[in-house]
């Protein structure tokens, strides 16, 4: 299965803010940590937020950050917000439809993917936070530049 690049640019977002010591993140900050549009992420952190995955400040001094504890985001609840889940394959105009099996295989593969998803929290995802600091040190810190 493949994820969609707006559930990839979704987990980056997550994994920015978790990340982060403490304070206020940016989109611009996270749109130049990934070099991606930042039209892009702006739609996918309003969609977040309205979800309750990001928690936004608004006015002077304003930005994002999680909106509950990287140990209380399932990841899986993370993809089956932002992909849709549907069938893999569409088999309506499938003439061997009615006698394949191939249907409930791939549903059940679906299935499987999404259980090893719902295994993982956030926290699991960036469990050394310090090393991803690190790797976006030379960003500008300041916040409100969205």
């Amino acid at each position: 299965m493949k994820l969609s690049r707006y559930t990839d640019y979704a987990l980056r977002v997550l994994i920015y803010l978790a990340s982060r010591d403490q304070g206020l993140a940016s989109i611009r900050q996270i749109a130049q940590a990934y070099a991606i549009s930042h039209n892009h992420l702006m739609k996918i952190v309003q969609d977040l937020g309205h979800a309750g995955f990001v928690e936004t400040v608004r006015g002077r001094g304003g930005g994002l950050r999680l909106a509950r504890p990287a140990s209380a985001i399932v990841i899986g609840d993370v993809v089956r917000h932002t992909e849709d889940l549907g069938d893999l394959v569409d088999c309506s105009t499938c003439r061997i439809a009615v006698a394949c099996g191939l249907p409930p295989v791939l549903a059940e593969a679906s299935l499987a993917f999404l259980a090893v998803l719902d295994r993982y929290r956030l926290s699991d995802v960036v469990a050394r936070p310090e090393v991803f600091r690190g790797l976006f040190q030379d960003l500008p810190d300041a916040v409100g530049l969205a």
